[in-house]
């Protein structure tokens, strides 16, 4: 499969294991390695969420995250289009990893600053021709801009997906152990917090517009981690 070139856009699909997708987002590549890509969105960016989530995220209404999990462990769910609206993100997923690294950058004055990092706890990607499938699996890590502090986040999401079976042991295991290696990453920097201070000057390509979603596309075979 070939590599992506920077400026293209590619989406992002959280796709659950029965093969349906969970949430789409169009993101532009910074930069692909053999470590990770790198992309990045900004406001205004296409998406496409579960219609349960995606009215959770415009209402702010958690119990209606918690209906939507609750379709997705039926398997149940509809799309329904939706908008980036946060801060410009830029996105870390190295393949083979149970986590990306997030970075929030926010207005400020004339210019951007870098709210927090981000990390999510997520599957492995699977690689496609459109981008990359993996699939969040809500439990996060917030950390300062300057990674002197941290704090977990939907700790109480995450438990509940694990009752609903949505996450199973052998998932639960992996985000333990992923859980370890991003807090080593913290303690003594290494990976992108090793280059924090450059990414923290990163700002978004002007001659790039704000990057769209294509036509919906079947999702990728995965093949779910088992356990229960």
């Amino acid at each position: 499969m070939r590599g992506f070139e920077t400026g293209q856009t590619v989406v992002r699909r959280d796709v659950h294991r029965a093969g349906r997708v969970w949430g789409e987002l169009a993101l532009r590549v910074v930069a692909g390695t053999g470590e990770a890509l790198v992309t990045v969105c900004a406001p205004g960016a296409k998406a496409r969420w579960s219609e349960l989530y995606a009215r959770a995220r415009a209402e702010g209404d958690r119990s209606l995250r918690t209906e939507a999990f609750e379709a997705m462990a039926t398997g149940e769910w509809e799309l329904a289009a939706g908008m980036w609206q946060a801060a410009d993100l830029l996105l870390w997923k190295p393949p083979t990893s149970w986590i990306s690294i997030n970075a929030f950058f926010v207005l400020d004055g004339d210019g951007r600053r870098l709210r927090n990092w981000y990390v999510n706890f997520e599957h492995p990607t699977c690689r496609t021709d459109a981008g990359f499938d993996p699939l969040d699996l809500i439990v996060d890590l917030v950390v300062a801009p300057d990674l002197t502090r941290w704090e977990w986040k939907d700790e109480d999401e995450y438990a509940h997906l694990r009752r609903l079976g949505i996450v199973s042991d052998t998932e639960h295991h992996a985000v333990d152990a992923a859980r370890g290696e991003v807090l080593a990453m913290l303690t003594d920097p290494s990976g992108v917090f090793a280059q924090a201070e450059r990414w923290a000057a990163w700002r978004w390509e002007p001659a790039w517009p704000t990057p769209r979603l294509p036509r919906p596309v079947a999702a990728a075979r995965r093949v779910a981690p088992e356990g229960g």
